[in-house]
């Protein structure tokens, strides 16, 4: 099993993108350097002019991959959903008992992230900070509906569908399972936010961690 993930791609929905960066140098390049910029900036201020003197190319090469940033931030956290998926899969796929493997998954998805050598043009910290910080912006749209029909947020509910599975294998008749499922992302997210920007507000501070909190509510929810 180890062997088998170790070669998967992170896959993305086609539609997001025009061309996929994952088949060139200069689009794994467009990833690495928006994700440095985005992360120093803020997407309200980055733009393609600014990514394109970041990498040393024309604006107009980075529109041969995206038609705008805003589909630039739809593939990042695309990216990081299949990535978390990833490693779900990964470290739960040999847990046999419901409650212990809901409990590494709700770990999984709510840790703080570190660097994973095996995509070397992502630096997986800082693209965290950014689904912490601009990831609802991505959704937060007019649009929103349109691009759901498309499948661009399919990854991040099959994230979602994963969770919820575990859920009921822990309790089957819990009847918010997905509402709960949706909760566990959301929140840890939220209470990561709040932790680096308003500690005032959360009790995510001085050793207590969002992953101790979400596993706190699972656990009271559920048992």
């Amino acid at each position: 099993m180890q062997d088998l993930l170790s070669i998967l791609k992170i896959s993305v929905p086609d539609k997001i993108y025009i061309k996929d960066p994952e088949t060139s140098d200069l689009g794994k390049r467009i990833i690495e350097q928006s994700i440095i910029l985005i992360n120093d900036k803020g997407f309200e201020n980055f733009n393609f002019k600014k990514l394109g003197q970041k990498i040393g190319s024309n604006e107009s090469s980075i529109y041969r991959y995206f038609e705008s940033k805003h589909k630039l931030l739809l593939y990042l956290t695309s990216w990081y959903w299949a990535w978390l998926e990833y490693n779900l899969v990964l470290e739960t796929f040999s847990i046999s008992n419901n409650l212990e493997k809901l409990e590494k998954a709700v770990t999984i998805v709510t840790r703080t992230i570190v660097v994973d050598s095996k995509f070397s043009h992502v630096n997986e910290p800082l693209l965290y900070k950014i689904i912490v910080n601009e990831s609802s912006k991505s959704y937060l749209t007019k649009e929103v509906d349109a691009e759901n029909k498309e499948g661009y947020f399919e990854v991040f509910k099959r994230v979602i569908l994963r969770l919820e599975k575990m859920i009921i294998s822990v309790k089957p008749d819990f009847p918010y399972s997905l509402s709960l499922a949706s909760t566990i992302l959301e929140s840890s997210l939220h209470q990561h936010f709040l932790k680096e920007h308003m500690p005032s507000v959360t009790n995510c501070k001085n050793g207590e961690t969002p992953t101790n909190f979400i596993l706190h509510l699972v656990n009271k929810t559920l048992i």
